[in-house]
């Protein structure tokens, strides 16, 4: 009987975004039709004519109502037969979301699966219906607040009417309204309350405090720590930033070769967590600025309600892993350049190791400290990135995917640290390392392995949303891919063909990649917009800001192709204007997030194509109804 409820109740699940508009459009319907009623009857003296002209009618409703009851209850007595015949008509709904379902999908036509009766898969049955119940009860909430929302409207509406006309005509129309269906919402308080009584009994074991808590999850609240604790850090990372710097201007070791190459073999090794603190700082400030124009991001990503971070959470993680980090870099220098600095060799050559092996312990740990659904979130995100196209791409999953493409220099980082600590390169590192076939092999897989993975998401996308414009996006990662290779080699081989190349390669990759991310991704460029060379809607309302940011963009990609252009620098400053480089791309990354989640909230709104379905997990089949058929 349970999986009959919640087979009726799946009918109401649908787009959040576009229930809203429907449900307004329908209630200025009724509304309207409840007014042309008040208005064509307020003199009901032919009521009884009325009643005598339809009776024949009321006659045929009544032989309806007794056919649908007889209908009714061979319908019941369809439901006492033995469960077990209605179980071998389920079956359970197999989406390709797995990489074994994937390449199961691939070889056979039907993506339906007969029911098993092993312990793991009623689990995730029982987890997938509780997920459903719990989104139909949000759904039911949204219409009954809807229902309120209006008629709180319509009585404020009928309170400044009396005002200006002098006229009292607020009770009889709110009496009309008020049994309406817009008024009346007996109907979505008992399915409220058939819901509630369903999944405290079956998913609560009979609790009603548990069950409500899961039904109705309490708002999140900015916790007092995470205020004192972020501001604590940030001035803690400023201090250290500058010890930092006071310690090698003490050293003068920018104006001695030894010191030139130490600070060349041990940057690489920092320089990795100071652009993850970076992008996560720029995130912190998008996510502040998502709130402040009311983009649903939460929604848009699909984060579980009361677990998304804000951007106060967001800017205490940032500022964590900064003090870390550079406790971590002041003590390798304290400990390098000091007079006992030989007695503390191993210990600075696992420093940064060291570090790392926190970071990681703490992105993988299974205790319920720092945040751990937004951690597993982000490692969910991340596996199905790297085993992309096995799985189902999600905005969260492209859109992580993205923001990797801008990490190439810290991933190669990561490499830094395979050649450090695997293969023992501790004395003349970089140098060394790139004396390696496997390591320059390598380091061509890391300059492209992002845009490969976005290319391979592409492809799953053409392949299931049958969309062009997923085709074109992969050409643009694919030119992209080209551009990277030919650059790499060039970094690694020189010479005047390879730069010429590289040059080619990378100006046709800026232009395409350019004109995507003003023109699709942000939806500008719109020719016959309202707004001039932007487009029809707008969540910020100074146009200058749109035009700087185009603006931006171009001259930040721009940034991108000086790495073709050989410069002959130190190695040193070298590597100063690649971090710097580095980091103006994330910065660009952290521009082009906010305008893209901006333009996917529009086109939600505008297009209807928000959506959160929770699929049941099986399918009931009625064999004698196939037969009629």
């Amino acid at each position: 009987m349970l999986l009959a409820g919640v087979e009726d109740m799946n009918d109401e699940h649908g787009d959040e975004m576009s229930n809203n508009f429907q449900l307004e459009k329908s209630s200025y319907e009724q509304s309207g039709r409840e007014h042309m009623e008040f208005t064509s009857e307020l003199d009901r003296t032919d009521c009884n004519q009325e009643e005598s002209t339809h009776g024949s009618e009321v006659i045929e409703v009544q032989d309806k109502d007794h056919g649908n009851a007889h209908q009714e209850k061979d319908n019941l007595t369809d439901y006492n037969e033995d469960p077990l015949k209605i179980l071998e008509r389920v079956k359970i709904n197999s989406t390709l979301k797995s990489p074994l379902a994937t390449i199961k999908g691939v070889f056979k036509d039907s993506k339906e699966e007969e029911l098993s009766f092993k312990k793991e898969e009623l689990k995730k049955v029982e987890e997938r219906l509780r997920v459903a119940l719990i989104e139909f009860y949000q759904k039911l909430l949204l219409l009954k607040h809807y229902s309120y929302m209006n008629l709180e409207a319509f009585s404020k509406i009928m309170k400044k009417y009396e005002k200006i006309s002098s006229r009292r005509a607020s009770r009889s129309y709110m009496k009309t309204v008020d049994n309406s269906c817009l008024g009346n919402s007996d109907e979505v308080n008992g399915l409220l309350e058939r819901v509630e009584a369903t999944f405290i009994k079956y998913f609560a074991n009979s609790n009603r405090r548990e069950g409500m808590n899961s039904l109705r999850p309490k708002a999140k609240r900015v916790k007092h720590s995470v205020i004192f604790f972020s501001g604590f850090f940030c001035g803690c990372s400023i201090a250290l930033l500058i010890a930092v710097v006071l310690r090698i201007q003490a050293r003068k070791l920018m104006d001695k070769a030894e010191g030139a190459s130490y600070m060349v073999n041990i940057f690489p090794l920092y320089s990795l967590f100071a652009f993850i603190v970076l992008h996560i700082l720029i995130h912190s400030a998008n996510i502040y600025f998502w709130r402040q124009y009311r983009v649903n991001y939460p929604f848009i990503f699909g984060f579980k309600q009361g677990t998304e971070l804000g951007h106060r959470d967001v800017f205490l993680l940032g500022t964590g892993l900064a003090v870390l980090a550079l406790s971590s870099f002041l003590a390798n220098l304290h400990l390098d350049l000091g007079s006992k600095a030989s007695n503390y060799k191993t210990i600075t050559e696992l420093v940064p190791l060291g570090l790392v092996t926190v970071v990681l312990v703490i992105i993988f740990s299974p205790f319920n400290i720092i945040y751990r659904s937004s951690r597993f979130f982000f490692v969910q995100c991340l596996f199905r990135c790297i085993c992309a196209p096995l799985y189902k791409v999600r905005l969260a999953d492209f859109f992580l995917a993205d923001h990797l493409t801008s990490q190439v220099q810290a991933i190669r980082s990561i490499e830094l640290y395979i050649c450090y600590y695997g293969l023992g390169e501790y004395s003349r590192r970089q140098n060394k390392c790139h004396s390696h076939g496997a390591y320059n092999a390598f380091y061509f897989v890391v300059a492209v392995a992002p845009f490969w993975l976005r290319l391979l998401q592409c492809i799953r996308r053409l392949c299931e949303e049958k969309d062009a414009v997923h085709g074109y996006n992969g050409l643009k990662y694919f030119l992209t891919i080209i551009a990277v290779l030919i650059r790499t080699a060039y970094e690694l081989k020189k010479g005047t063909t390879w730069m010429v190349l590289a040059l080619i390669s990378s100006a046709v990759a800026v232009i395409v990649n350019t004109y995507w991310d003003i023109a699709i991704d942000w939806g500008l460029l719109r020719r016959k917009s309202k707004n001039a060379f932007l487009r029809d809607k707008l969540v910020i309302s100074h146009k200058s800001v749109y035009f700087a940011a185009m603006i931006l963009n171009v001259v930040l990609r721009l940034a991108w192709m000086q790495l073709v252009i050989e410069f002959n620098l130190h190695s040193l400053h070298k590597m100063a204007v690649t971090t710097t480089i580095s980091c103006l791309e994330i910065i660009r990354r952290g521009i082009w997030s906010f305008f893209r989640l901006e333009n996917e909230h529009l086109n939600n709104v505008g297009k209807y194509r928000a959506f959160k379905s929770v699929p049941l997990p099986f399918t009931y089949y009625d064999t004698d109804a196939d037969k009629d058929d």
